[in-house]
């Protein structure tokens, strides 16, 4: 059996999908797997060992050179990769009109949310195969329902992501270390600084070390300040998403706010303790892992005594 996944984005959403992967794996030893995926996140599903391969599209870059000649060459460069080969299934998880087109343009009878599961109604329309899936379900249980109604199976067995980071920590640390996420792309999602803090505080006086990860000038700057408030902390040099696997996976925990990289925290088995500031942790929160705790939610900003106490009973 040949099956095509597409979830192209953002970093939670492909993490999201990877325990469907290991549905199918499972149940389908044989399979051979693909991904569409954007070129961001490739080395993710890179990670996954039951993926042979990963296609990586570049959706966000061409949005901002769609009048360049060579954004429309790679356009077409990536619709000839897609179509080398027919799928026996094409399953879109994302279930918006962007992945439905690439779904659409790939050799195969396609599966997607129905209209009224869809995170864009729009996207049902090009689906040979629409299947209605609860939206008050967890994120993984979604794509894990979708994956195994397209199947033609029931998805049993527990949540598991499959993932194997690659080895060797990017920095040589002496002292056991916290990891902290404190960047997200929205601002009602962020920690306030000074609850950051004051984690960094408690975190050294265990004599513990806290590393603060960024990905953009604005967020390096965030955890300068954070570091410098507390008086402790390591804000490293810019680090790829293999390299933060890696990290993560040597953590005695990860603590981020509603961030990609929190998920991949708990999709390595890490200890991880998501800040929910501004979204709902029962549709998007940490799920699945053994030592993957949620604190927060919209108006329910989590104190640092709170952070403290989860810290304490999983590391």
């Amino acid at each position: 059996m040949r099956i095509l996944f597409v979830k192209t984005s953002s970093l939670g959403d492909v993490i999201h999908n990877c325990p469907a992967v290991s549905d199918v794996r499972r149940r389908f030893p044989d399979a051979v797997i693909d991904w569409v995926v954007e070129e961001s996140f490739a080395g993710i599903v890179g990670m996954h060992p039951a993926v042979r391969r990963a296609i990586p599209v570049a959706i966000r870059r061409w949005r901002r050179t769609m009048l360049h000649a060579s954004t429309w060459r790679e356009a077409q460069a990536f619709r000839r990769a897609l179509r080398e080969e027919g799928y026996d299934v094409v399953i879109d998880t994302q279930g918006l009109l962007k992945s439905a087109l690439i779904a659409a343009s790939a050799r195969g009878v396609r599966h997607g949310f129905d209209a009224r599961s869809a995170r864009e109604a729009i996207a049902s329309r090009f689906y040979d195969v629409r299947h209605a899936v609860s939206g008050e379900m967890h994120a993984v249980e979604r794509n894990r329902l979708l994956t195994a109604s397209s199947l033609g199976i029931t998805s049993t067995g527990g949540c598991d992501y499959g993932l194997e980071s690659p080895g060797g920590s990017p920095i040589p640390m002496q002292r056991p270390f916290c990891v902290l996420l404190c960047m997200t792309s929205r601002a009602d999602k962020l920690w306030p600084e000074e609850r950051w803090a004051a984690l960094v505080r408690a975190i050294a006086a265990r004599g513990w070390e806290s590393i603060l990860p960024w990905g953009s000038p604005a967020e390096q700057a965030r955890c300068g300040r954070i570091a410098a408030s507390a008086g402790a902390g390591i804000v490293p040099r810019a680090m790829s998403l293999a390299e933060l696997a890696s990290l993560m996976k040597d953590a005695k925990a990860a603590i981020g706010v509603d961030t990609g990289l929190a998920h991949l925290a708990a999709a390595l088995g890490a200890p991880a303790i998501g800040l929910y500031c501004g979204s709902e942790p029962a549709l998007t929160g940490l799920h699945g892992g053994a030592t993957a705790v949620n604190l927060g939610g919209p108006g329910r900003v989590p104190s640092a005594q709170e952070v403290l106490t989860a810290l304490e009973a999983i590391a």
